[in-house]
């Protein structure tokens, strides 16, 4: 086995999709484990004589199209990875891992480990969420500069956007379909109509004419985390600017309360969780979390369509704890994380509210799932060393093709 000190520096060449219909290349240099036994170990029960995962899909009817949040934060270099003995375990870590993941948390850790940064593992990942019946990633996406006019070279190389690019490049990516979230939040706002005017543009330009790129109805689909955060006449240029481009229109969804009035089409959530009448010291029961979220959806009663959100755990002590043990994010109410056999309960309810509520939801059935690995939240579906079958995926695929 090919010890941690055996790092070696690659270039990996991304393609984006421009509006040319040219790609355009650069590279990013980044720190990778030549370490990949785990891969083959843990997914081996998935990979058929060929060395490709089969696409059990093709004559599968979805009863809904389901999508999953990507967080791309397995990416980069851990603040941490600085050669001091006490930093030990940061060796080679991506930028979100803390050392209570490398410890307490570590049965969360990937089947292919922390790093998601390569074409190999990105592949692996589509192959794995295409046949559990996820059809599309929405990827977190962040402005640059926080505030400020737009820093294309800053947005491009943001190791966080990595994963994305590295989808778009994957051989394998016609198996699936992707879409941004664009995180508005603390850090990354996106601050007045000339920027929201400049991140419409470089969306159109270099995202919407990809041809994996999540469509409704031909429109475009994009995600507001803040939709408080958003420009009315910034997503008004955007629908204009669509329009030139040969798109019927964008939909543009808000994470949270919004309205048509706003530049909104389509209402979702990221995750939602209860509070009330909860302390932050006990671990609660995964039926609260799954329970308050079927609630949501029951409640929803609004002039346009919905894309009901399922999440899938909260927990992020991970992260709560004072760096290095954590990341110093506030303390919030911790839910256990359920069973496989109580997610697929879960997911049936998710479908059967789609069925009841014909007129509340998008024609193509869209759903989306918090998340594929929001692991430093406590929210992650993707195979891990407790789960290195992948039961929860099984489960979302015998809901999504019942079977």
């Amino acid at each position: 086995m090919l010890s941690e000190s055996q790092l070696v520096k690659s270039e990996l060449k991304v393609t984006l999709w421009m509006e040319s219909n040219k790609i355009e290349t650069f590279c990013i240099n980044f720190k990778f484990m030549k370490n990949k036994i785990l891969i083959f170990i843990s997914l081996f029960a998935l990979i058929n004589c060929s060395g490709q995962i089969p696409d059990e899909n093709k004559d599968n009817e979805a009863k809904i199209k389901l999508g999953a949040y990507y967080y791309g934060g397995w990416s980069g270099t851990c603040p941490y990875d600085d050669g001091k003995p006490e930093h030990a375990w940061a060796k080679g870590m991506p930028l979100m891992v803390t050392r209570l993941m490398t410890t307490e948390f570590a049965g969360c850790e990937p089947v292919w480990g922390w790093r998601e940064d390569t074409q190999e593992i990105m592949e692996q990942q589509i192959d794995l969420a295409a046949n559990s019946g996820i059809a599309y990633f929405s990827f977190c996406w962040y402005w640059r500069d926080n505030k400020g006019p737009i820093n294309v070279p800053a947005i491009k190389t943001k190791s966080e956007h990595l994963p994305m690019y590295l989808f778009m490049s994957a051989k394998n990516n016609t198996k699936m379909e992707f879409c941004l979230l664009v995180a508005n939040h603390s850090g990354a706002e996106i601050t007045g109509t000339e920027a929201w005017k400049q991140a419409a543009d470089f969306w159109i330009k270099n995202y919407f004419k990809h041809p994996r790129y999540l469509k409704s109805e031909g429109k475009p689909v994009i995600m507001i985390f803040d939709p408080k955060g958003a420009d009315k006449d910034g997503l008004a240029y955007l629908q204009e600017a669509a329009k030139e481009a040969d798109y019927p229109g964008v939909f543009v969804a808000g994470c949270g309360n919004c309205s048509v009035e706003n530049g909104f089409q389509v209402q979702t959530l990221y995750n939602t969780k209860p509070k009330a009448g909860l302390n932050l010291t006990d671990i609660y029961p995964f039926h609260l979390l799954s329970d308050w979220n079927i609630s949501v959806w029951d409640k929803i009663n609004l002039p346009m369509a919905y894309i009901p959100c399922l999440t899938s755990g909260w927990d992020r002590r991970p992260w709560e704890a004072s760096p290095p043990d954590g990341r110093g994010s506030a303390v919030s109410a911790h839910f256990q994380r359920g069973p496989p056999g109580e997610l697929e309960q879960y997911m049936k309810s998710l479908v059967d509210w789609k069925d009841a509520h014909p007129c509340q939801i998008t024609k193509d059935r869209l759903a989306i799932i918090y998340a594929w690995n929001e692991i430093g939240e406590g929210a992650w579906i993707l195979p891990c060393k407790d789960d290195p079958e992948g039961a929860y995926l099984k489960a979302i695929r015998k809901v999504v093709f019942g079977k």
